[in-house]
């Protein structure tokens, strides 16, 4: 019941704010076990995946600061969410989120870690890096515009829906972490990761990594539009 009140919810919210127009979505499957990993833009985000997916077994990870918040922790009740912290070595949340990536769930990840600021890609940290290599399983990359806050806010206030674009890219692996150093193959992971984001989005969208060498393999690589 909660979950389905929950969803309700989630669904009423993105139907009355957004126009939406997603390339792509047949290439995530309907079932078993993946990781998607998307640029952060705004709030509207987190409720473009439960619309999307649509899928009870997504595993909804928590910032630890909204644990008090009464209605985020009601919502991460309701969806069974893992709540994490961002800023220290969370292994308890990590060992839940394998156990149930092994169990078939989809993890959905924003690796900048928090909205960006300036609308474009942010550096991403190494936990979406981390949690792809230990589990072994497929990685989807996706490119959103249009759900940044200051232009859903604008369009609420003039009754207006806002246009929301997504782009769904080519699945991708990563081989398992070995050997000693690990920051350094981090790093190259949390690169390709962000790299493959980047390539899905428009050239302003994609900040930090606008330059990267490996985005420029990636784009000219590209099938044409």
């Amino acid at each position: 019941m909660g979950y389905q009140l929950a969803r309700f919810i989630i669904h009423t919210i993105v139907r009355l704010s957004c126009r939406i127009d997603v390339k792509g979505l047949e290439l995530l499957p309907r079932s078993g076990s993946y990781i998607a990993v998307a640029n952060h833009l705004g709030r509207l985000d987190a409720a473009m995946v439960y619309y999307f997916l649509d899928r009870p077994d997504v595993i909804l990870l928590v910032a630890e600061k909204y644990r008090d918040n009464p209605l985020t922790a009601w919502f991460a009740r309701q969806l069974n969410g893992v709540y994490i912290d961002r800023f220290n070595a969370d292994f308890v949340a990590v060992r839940e989120v394998l156990k149930r990536l092994k169990a078939g769930g989809v993890l959905v990840m924003a690796p900048e870690g928090t909205r960006s600021l300036t609308e474009a890609l942010q550096s991403g940290n190494p936990g979406a890096a981390y949690l792809a290599a230990k589990a072994g399983t497929q990685i989807y990359p996706v490119g959103v515009t249009g759900t940044e806050d200051r232009k859903v806010w604008a369009n609420l206030k003039r009754l207006r829906r806002s246009q929301v674009t997504g782009q769904v890219g080519q699945p991708f692996t990563l081989p398992p972490l070995k050997g000693s150093d690990r920051d350094a193959a981090l790093k190259l992971y949390t690169d390709e990761i962000m790299c493959r984001i980047a390539a899905l989005l428009p050239p302003e969208y994609r900040g930090v990594y606008a330059v990267h060498p490996r985005l420029q393999e990636l784009l000219e690589t590209a099938p044409a539009a």
